[in-house]
């Protein structure tokens, strides 16, 4: 086996599409060159706006073996592993919060693999080593920290290793056992509860609101730029909303990624009433932007959802993650799911006192997941 080398790479464009991608594989679509790249190309993650790329990457012999997503954060914006704490902490020790580094997808809270490796290579090995990188870049530039951020529980056994901290998070997620029809999914419901879900259904028919799904190469051009302003109009009604994306990201899309895509579209007399903006791959559906031209009673369930749940059945996915928050996902069948986080602080005085921190963080989110798991909307199977 050759030797390997480790260097950190400020702009994506700079690596070949096919050789990053091989990494990827079959892994997560957000970690796929066309994605991470267009953020870049867009402008959308720049050095002033609190993202500077620096990926690192390994080789063997010249080829790619290796890599993470990688970037110096100037902010905590467009993470969704919230850690003002932190800051606050490091704020009250006298210690400069940021800069820091983190592993991760900007403004995307879907987990997946984190470190990607070649085929053949030894994963664990190789993500140990990317794990001491981290380390050594955060003492060469004198940086607070280092943040994994929604990556898999293999590549935190493997940083716990080398003394990051592991944080729980929790989203809810909707599961597909293997519905075959949109009623079966309805049946899972106690009676109450899939009564509002039938009423919530027919207001869309006697509005006149029509939804349907649009995927891969069946998106016409002409939608992307249509998704930006719902996405963009929504962001914008929010007094906390962030526009962290811009329309030449998703026409950047438009030419690159429709492969990964589906639109839930909703039309009333021809006119686009509201959209879903997802990605899929894998049997795994992300919701990601929504927005509507009109405030229209249920439209929000009805396309982020009912819609989205009707597409997984009918295709097949296994599993439906709508992004962070909202605990009116359970009451439509999206079960809380953890998720999990690795850090490390340069200081060992903040490294001690966060672990201790993050240790009663995480009884507490365990025990709110076994609650809202005994909360289920869902019937058990057998009942």
């Amino acid at each position: 086996m050759g030797e390997l080398t480790i260097e950190a790479l400020g702009d994506l464009a700079a690596l070949p599409r096919a050789e990053w991608n091989r990494l990827v594989g079959a892994g997560s679509p957000f970690l796929e060159w066309d994605w991470l790249a267009s953020l870049e190309e867009s402008a959308c993650v720049t050095r002033e706006r609190g993202w500077q790329p620096l990926h690192l990457v390994v080789r063997r012999e010249g080829a790619l073996v290796g890599a993470c997503p990688l970037y110096v954060k100037g902010n905590s914006e467009g993470e969704f592993v919230f850690d003002h704490q932190f800051a606050h902490a490091a704020l009250r020790a006298g210690l400069a919060y940021y800069p820091k580094l983190l592993v991760g997808v900007p403004f995307t809270p879907a987990s997946g693999e984190r470190f990607l490796t070649a085929p053949g290579e030894d994963r664990p090995s190789l993500i140990r080593l990317m794990g001491r990188a981290l380390l050594e870049l955060c003492r060469q530039h004198g940086l607070s920290s280092v943040h994994v951020n929604f990556c898999s529980p293999e590549e935190a056994e493997a940083l716990g290793a080398l003394g990051f901290q592991p944080r729980l998070g929790m989203q809810y997620h909707w599961e597909n056992p293997g519905y075959g029809s949109f009623e079966d999914y309805l049946q899972r419901f106690r009676s109450k509860r899939r009564n509002k879900i039938r009423r919530e259904l027919r207001e869309m028919e006697q509005r006149g609101i029509a939804i349907r799904a649009v995927s891969g190469t069946a998106i016409g051009d002409e939608l992307f730029p249509a998704m930006y302003r719902l996405y963009a109009q929504h962001v914008r009604s929010l007094h906390w909303g962030r526009e962290y994306l811009n329309e030449r990201f998703f026409g950047l899309l438009a030419r690159r990624y429709k492969h990964n895509l589906c639109f839930m579209v909703a039309y009333r007399e021809g006119q686009l009433q509201a959209g879903t903006f997802n990605v899929q791959k894998g049997g795994v559906f992300y919701g990601r932007y929504w927005g509507a031209h009109a405030d229209i009673p249920y439209l929000h369930f009805n396309v982020c959802y009912y819609a989205a749940i009707a597409h997984c059945i009918g295709d097949g996915l296994r599993r439906f993650e709508p992004g962070a928050g909202g605990n009116f996902k359970q009451l439509r069948g999206f079960d809380p799911r953890p998720t999990l986080s690795m850090h490390h602080f340069s200081d060992p005085g903040l490294h001690e006192g966060v672990a201790g921190y993050l240790e009663g963080e995480r009884r507490q989110t365990t025990a709110t997941i076994d609650r809202l798991r005994e909360e289920s909307q869902l019937k058990a199977p057998e009942e």
